[in-house]
């Protein structure tokens, strides 16, 4: 039964994503024009109505203001945590929107340029490292909300394999596929960079679709008992969900652990004090955050992130006054 809801909700974040992907090279304007523009559109009424502008409020202090959380929704620790940074800064007064973007890389473009406030959760150290570098001077890091996330390559647990070091003897096992997720993720860019040259994987190809497509096909793989070799990580709900285990990196190929990060626009905590003081007041551990993403993405459906979010604060109901120090 959990299978068919797996199935059921990759196959809704596929469509939402075909959306999203039509408009993708205009998604950061998108977003500009309803926060970034914010300030300049206030008139003499913004002060009745805090959330009108971002820019008044920020810069007042007090409670209201629009705040725009950018996230890729196959990749389930963003989706959860920005629904969760909803309902709290809603809660607060704040007007929130969370805006889809199909890949890492425009979406870290629409945090640098402001016109989207906050990536909930990247992985700053090895994943996303690269952005980091790129536009470093044009972020604004909020703190960690969870340690030791790591990269990962995977199979099923009955593959005869336990390491990656292996994989170049046993190309015909897996038909000479290393199945990716998007192009322009992190782990795609470890991958080729870093993990294909250190243990001489130049016999495979990286198949680089999305993380839906790597979800269907590793599902696919292992309902027929087949042998598949997926990039994976952890946090993630899949790895729970499916009956896999990580292979050995005895090179280190992967990377280091690294921390789970809110990643702003420069200037954010200057205009938003009190929501940057939450934001490093964060924190999940395995528990906490296995319970969030478990709800968030298998107890509820797509399009129903709110409600899971309320049923997930309510068996959690000391996690708000946490935020607050």
């Amino acid at each position: 039964m959990k299978r068919n809801s797996i199935v059921r909700r990759s196959g809704a974040i596929a469509g939402a994503l075909a959306l999203v992907l039509t408009t993708a090279a205009c998604g950061s304007d998108d977003a500009g024009d309803g926060d970034g523009d914010g300030g300049d559109a206030g008139n003499s009424d913004a002060g009745d109505d805090a959330g009108e502008s971002g820019e008044a409020a920020g810069g007042g202090g007090g409670e209201g203001g629009e705040i725009t959380l950018g996230i890729i929704p196959s990749w389930t620790d963003g989706l959860s945590t920005a629904y969760l940074w909803k309902n709290v800064l809603e809660s607060e007064g704040y007007t929130v929107t969370v805006t889809d973007i199909p890949e890492a890389a425009p979406l870290f473009t629409g945090v640098a340029e402001g016109d989207i406030d906050i990536y909930p959760s990247a992985w700053p150290q090895v994943t996303h490292s690269a952005y980091m570098d790129e536009y470093g001077d044009q972020l604004e890091d909020l703190g960690a909300y969870y340690e030791g996330a790591v990269l990962t390559f995977a199979v099923p647990e009955y593959t005869d394999i336990t390491s990656i070091a292996e994989l170049p003897d046993n190309v015909d096992m897996f038909d000479g596929k290393i199945i990716g997720i998007e192009p322009g993720a992190g782990l795609t860019r470890v991958t080729k960079e870093s993990v294909i040259p250190t243990y001489g994987l130049d016999d495979y190809t990286l198949v680089e679709s999305s993380t839906t497509s790597m979800l269907t096909q590793l599902g696919d793989a292992i309902d027929n008992e087949e042998d598949i070799v997926v990039t994976l990580w952890r946090p993630f709900w899949a790895n729970s969900a499916f009956p896999v285990r990580d292979l050995e990196d005895p090179e280190g190929a992967l990377g280091e652990p690294e921390t789970l990060n809110a990643i702003a626009t420069k200037g954010f905590s200057e205009e938003f004090p009190e929501v940057a003081e939450m934001f490093a007041n964060f924190k999940l551990d395995d528990e906490a955050y296995g319970s969030l993403e478990d709800t968030v993405v298998n107890q509820f459906e797509s399009g129903q992130e709110e409600e899971a979010i309320e049923a997930w604060l309510e068996e959690n109901p000391d996690f708000i006054d946490s935020l607050k120090g």
